[in-house]
């Protein structure tokens, strides 16, 4: 019999460089989430299960590095770890 499966929290963090295409009804934002959103419910079998928060960002072309740790609107129980009993993981 298998073990009982932990729960994991999943935040889904979605980010643009430019705000260009952000006016079309659907956008890079959305693509991004969407995928995520599928990736998510496909480990539904590990105990994954979305937490319904937006977490976007459109950053200036000058801060737009993927490499810079800032994630601006990630809260800090996110970006640091979780301290209650389920823990959180963020899909970016």
């Amino acid at each position: 019999m298998k073990p009982p499966t932990r729960s994991l929290r999943c935040a889904i963090y979605t980010r643009k460089s430019t705000e260009h295409g952000l006016e079309h009804e659907f956008n890079s934002l959305d693509a991004q989430r969407e995928a995520a959103e599928a990736y998510i419910k496909s480990q539904a079998h590990e105990g994954w299960r979305l937490c319904p928060e937006r977490y976007e960002t459109v950053v200036s072309p000058a801060a737009a590095s993927s490499a810079l740790p800032c994630r601006p609107s990630l809260p800090p129980s996110l970006t640091a770890g979780s301290t209650s009993s389920s823990s959180t993981r963020s899909i970016a």
